[in-house]
């Protein structure tokens, strides 16, 4: 209506609890981050529609997407595609050597408060499990914002009661929700009969050692989902190489296939073979 300010609304997602409690609705355990697929535009598109239908007439301001940086400061495939796309917004904190997602919750708080502070916001969706960011919700409520909290099944069990309590809004998206967006990875193997036999002891001739890896990586590329071949693009537009999640998943399996550990030539070669073989795909 013209002269009526438009609320707006902000998504704020915590993407460690996303992938965890969204494999165990899918699988019924909690699955490694390797081991899912996330489709980036439709967990987008869910997140959207989630913002719009928490109040009416509110607009969107943007979603925060507040995951842990495995590589450094490098991007994953997957946050590079989401930080390319309309209205998100990556915030990195990290991963320690345990494997554990640090710094996410002090970001989030962050954020909260100061948008809801600077009035930039009258809504807050917010998914996430952990008490540590309630302290976020309290302030940002003592500034007028609504805070409506998502949980994914069982949210009883995934998120803190506390935070559930502080919360003025609260729903659950189900199996039926989280499977529009997440997956489980088809686990495709590379080994070849030789290193199925002994892979501790048997070594391919030198002679033989690319052409194995040029099979891995044709199925390796082969194996990677629509959604994985849009996230390289979108890496390399800043990026060099592979994202560290690809390599990580990428070299144990060249490794397998020629029976020893790759030295540094064969990685680049690896390396160099999935890259040519997307972007023919591309």
């Amino acid at each position: 209506m013209r002269g009526q300010k438009m609320h707006r609304v902000a998504v704020f997602v915590d993407a460690g609890y996303l992938f965890a409690q969204g494999s165990t609705a899918l699988t019924g355990s909690k699955k490694a981050r390797a081991d899912l697929v996330i489709d980036a535009p439709a967990v987008v598109d869910q997140l959207r529609t989630a913002a719009l239908n928490c109040a009416d007439g509110c607009s969107l301001l943007r979603i925060y997407w507040y995951d842990g940086a495995t590589g450094g400061t490098r991007l994953t495939g997957d946050q590079a595609l989401l930080a390319n796309l309309d209205d998100v917004k990556v915030r990195l904190g990290f991963v320690n050597t345990a494997g554990q997602q640090k710094g996410v919750d002090s970001l989030i708080v962050t954020d909260l408060i100061e948008l809801a502070r600077q009035k930039a916001i009258h809504d807050a969706v917010l998914i996430s499990g952990d008490e540590d960011v309630r302290i976020g919700v309290q302030i940002a409520q003592n500034y007028g914002v609504r805070v409506h909290l998502i949980g994914i099944e069982p949210a009883r069990g995934s998120q803190a009661p506390t935070l559930m309590q502080e919360a003025d809004t609260t729903a659950e998206w189900g199996q039926d929700i989280v499977r529009r967006f997440l997956s489980e990875r088809v686990k495709v193997s590379t080994e070849t009969p030789a290193s199925k036999a002994n892979p501790r002891v048997v070594r391919l001739p030198e002679a033989d050692d690319n052409e194995a890896l040029n099979t891995v990586a044709k199925t390796f590329v082969e194996a990677l989902t629509q959604s994985e071949i849009e996230g390289l693009e979108a890496y390399w537009k800043s990026s060099r190489g592979l994202p560290t999640d690809l390599d990580k998943r990428l070299l144990p399996q060249g490794r397998a296939a020629i029976g020893q550990n790759l030295d540094q030539g064969q990685k680049t070669y690896l390396r160099t073979a999935v890259q040519r073989l997307v972007k023919k795909k591309t």
